[in-house]
């Protein structure tokens, strides 16, 4: 805004500038130039008057004084319409004096000429040729004289005109050097202002992202801690409540009759008690797996792959390739947990009925990449579930990458790689 507000009013000075330069070259200079072109018509006729009276005046001269008459009728309609035309340029030029002057001056100079031209028709040549010297001489000098001023005025009024216009040249410069000094301070403090607005925001937004990780791992450690103290109660107490249920119902069937229905009840409610067991142990390791804390992620991830392709339904292709090595605790859980929710996504929303699983071991890194060919996804659609953000959090926790992106053959591929120093047990 400062910056349009500078432009608009320097453009405004700069219309104002030269507009009023257009008008004194239009109506000073120009006007004045054909003002003095016709002053110097004026001059020329009067310098012609005053040659044909030298002739006049020159005894030798064949001619009687009225043969002059045609040439000074001629010569007088033509100062007549010089100075006719002279006096609407003129304008502002000239007082009212020196209008009355020119104008007086140039009547008593024809009367006397035509006062003259009479004399010389009744023949009286000689009083004539006097009055030519002592009169129309002396009154063609002072118009001579009368214009040569005129002249003289309109060509410093051109010097005047010519250095307003230097000056309004010289404004102008002077002003465009200032305008861009406020311009380029104005661009300076507005980038500094930027500089210094954009370099807060972004130190919030980094304070805000790490407050973020902050409480993603909160929410996640709290997340895990609850899963494994669920797990831990339907495993040990649920577990233990309903293996002793099984026990005392499968020593009271011993108790009863052979064939009798209070066998066949009993031996029935023992078999559901035996199979609410096992789901009891299903959702325990599916909350938290025993199994990780216990043998580790190689044997978990032996143990988990086929229990989901038989739950799902899904053909996976399962490979570990590398030097295996123990992976700590926490970042096992992490792993197991980005590959539950891969396995979900490939379950809910790929559409496919194959996925490859790949575990790979390095000297620098453990990588984990779950593929299918279902139907994927565009990158500029990905979806933004919190499942997503959750394996991304995940990634994050253990110093590690999450790279979702399009499959070489279509489908999806989640590539999940975490530096060794953050996976080994044995360096963590």
């Amino acid at each position: 805004m400062i910056t349009l507000a500078a432009v608009l009013s320097y453009a405004s000075y700069i219309t104002v500038q030269l507009r009023g330069l257009r008008k004194l070259q239009s109506e000073m200079v120009d006007r004045n130039r054909k003002d003095s072109l016709q002053l110097l018509r004026v001059e020329n006729d009067l310098n012609s008057i005053a040659l044909a009276m030298r002739d006049m005046l020159d005894t030798t001269e064949p001619y009687p004084l009225t043969a002059w008459t045609a040439q000074f009728e001629r010569i007088h309609e033509d100062l007549d319409a010089g100075l006719k035309l002279e006096e609407n340029l003129a304008g502002a030029n000239r007082t009212l004096e020196q209008r009355l002057y020119l104008l007086q001056a140039v009547a008593q100079f024809w009367d006397a000429v035509n006062r003259m031209f009479a004399l010389a028709q009744n023949g009286k040549e000689a009083e004539a040729r006097e009055q030519i010297r002592l009169s129309l001489q002396a009154r063609q000098q002072a118009l001579s004289t009368a214009v040569s001023r005129l002249l003289v005025g309109n060509n410093e009024g051109e010097e005047q005109a010519a250095a307003r216009i230097a000056q309004i040249y010289d404004g102008v410069q002077r002003q465009l050097y200032i305008f861009l000094a406020a311009t380029l301070v104005a661009i300076v403090l507005t980038s500094l202002y930027l500089i210094r607005s954009n370099r807060q925001i972004f130190a919030r937004l980094a304070e805000l992202s790490e407050q973020r990780s902050d409480l993603a791992q909160k929410l996640i450690s709290t997340q895990e801690s609850t899963l494994r103290h669920i797990s831990r109660e339907l495993h040990d107490e649920f577990g233990q409540v309903l293996t002793a249920i099984g026990s005392m119902l499968g020593r009271a069937g011993k108790h009863a009759p052979e064939s009798s229905p209070l066998r066949e009840d009993l031996q029935e409610v023992q078999e559901i008690a035996q199979s609410t067991l096992n789901k009891v142990r299903t959702l325990s390791q599916a909350l938290h797996p025993v199994l990780l804390d216990e043998a580790g992620l190689e044997s978990t991830l032996d143990w988990y792959i086929p229990t989901v392709g038989r739950q799902t339904g899904l053909v996976l292709h399962y490979e570990k390739t590398g030097q295996p090595f123990p992976v700590e605790t926490s970042a096992g859980v992490h792993i197991y947990r980005v590959l539950q929710e891969a396995l979900n996504n490939v379950s809910r929303h790929s559409g496919a009925s194959e996925a490859w699983i790949g575990l790979r071991y390095s000297a620098e890194t453990l990588e984990l990449e779950v593929e299918d060919h279902g139907k994927g996804f565009a990158a500029e659609k990905m979806p933004r579930g919190i499942g997503l953000v959750a394996m991304r959090e995940r990634a994050e926790l253990v110093g590690g990458t999450l790279a979702i992106s399009p499959g070489a053959q279509g489908g999806t591929k989640v590539r999940l790689q975490i530096p060794r120093a953050k996976a080994d047990a044995n360096g963590a």
